[in-house]
């Protein structure tokens, strides 16, 4: 394994004891000081991988390293070198407050015992509480889920800084602007095996053009087929697959800030009105649409695996 790396995973495998196989020869190297972000749809198995990482699972097959400890002979040194928030929060009820009030904005409460804090207020201690430690790594599982756009950023902000100090951070995320913004690099995972690594921009590349967005004025389904119907004769578009929406159509293509005032000729033409008019880069919701064909699922940790809720049947380390 690379000294080089914060994270060094060679095909992991992970299968409960039910038969359900939740990671799949999964390999990873994340560079120290990196900002990773690890993306993945209901189920695809992020959760799972990030408790493989912390040592919360043992991994059924492959092999794990974090900061040059392995995940299963030395368990307990991988711990003493990371910090990690998991989705559930698990602040200690006794715990008083003091050098990150300022952080999470929660000043106002100083003199307050956690076990009276709201969910929110509980879940912005819990991130800050998984960096008072100063670690070389961090794991953050959805750390900004619940809260408001102010506390988010607030805690971009921070996450953004301890990067720079040269804290290697894992982020799951369900929010793509946060990976987008945060990020150095992404993965996605499917099916519980990675399918794409590369930076923002460069999965935005591969999805192949910028994205057409027509309203229609009338956007019964009727009128978006005909729409649709049109839209493939005028044949602008190097056969780019044309999408219906709620109000209308979307198309990606090369060619969309080419030819698409071709097609709204055509439309016209056609007798069907337009409201809207579009031509926008891809985001990364073009690109998770495009990779897993499915978007990303609030939810996924009462549904996974080992994610909060369900009944691990893979044996799970004692912290």
């Amino acid at each position: 394994m690379s000294e080089t790396n914060a994270i060094d995973a060679r095909h992991v495998e992970l299968t409960y004891a039910d038969g359900t196989e939740a990671v799949a020869d999964l390999s990873l190297e994340i560079r120290a000081g990196e900002f990773f972000g690890f993306l993945g749809a209901n189920g695809a198995g992020k959760t799972t991988t990030i408790k493989v990482l912390a040592t919360l699972l043992k991994p059924t097959g492959g092999s794990v390293a974090v900061n040059g400890y392995d995940v299963e002979s030395e368990p307990r040194a991988v711990r003493e070198s990371i910090g990690y928030m998991a989705q559930e929060t698990s602040i200690d009820p006794g715990e008083r407050i003091d050098d990150l009030l300022e952080l999470v904005d929660l000043a106002g409460v100083a003199n307050k015992v956690a076990k009276d804090f709201s969910g929110g207020m509980k879940k912005r201690l819990d991130a800050a509480t998984a960096l008072v430690h100063d670690p070389p790594i961090v794991f953050l599982d959805e750390p900004t889920t619940g809260l408001d756009p102010k506390a988010r950023n607030r805690l971009w902000d921070y996450f953004e800084r301890i990067n720079d100090r040269g804290t290697t951070v894992f982020l799951t995320t369900q929010y793509l602007e946060e990976a987008d913004q945060l990020c150095d690099r992404i993965g996605v995972i499917r099916d519980g095996t990675i399918v794409a690594d590369g930076s923002p921009a460069e999965l935005k590349d591969r999805v192949g053009g910028a994205v057409l967005e027509i309203e229609l004025a009338d956007s019964d389904a009727q009128t978006r087929e005909r729409a649709r119907e049109v839209a493939l004769e005028a044949d602008a578009f190097d056969d780019a697959p044309i999408e219906t929406a709620d109000d209308g159509l979307s198309v990606r293509s090369t060619a969309a800030r080419r030819r698409g005032p071709e097609l709204l000729v055509a439309l016209k033409e056609a007798g069907i009105p337009i409201t809207g008019f579009n031509v926008r880069d891809p985001t990364l919701d073009d690109v998770f649409l495009a990779i897993t064909g499915e978007g990303l699922d609030e939810d996924e940790a009462a549904t996974e695996p080992g994610g909060p809720g369900a009944s691990a049947a893979a044996t799970e380390v004692d912290r």
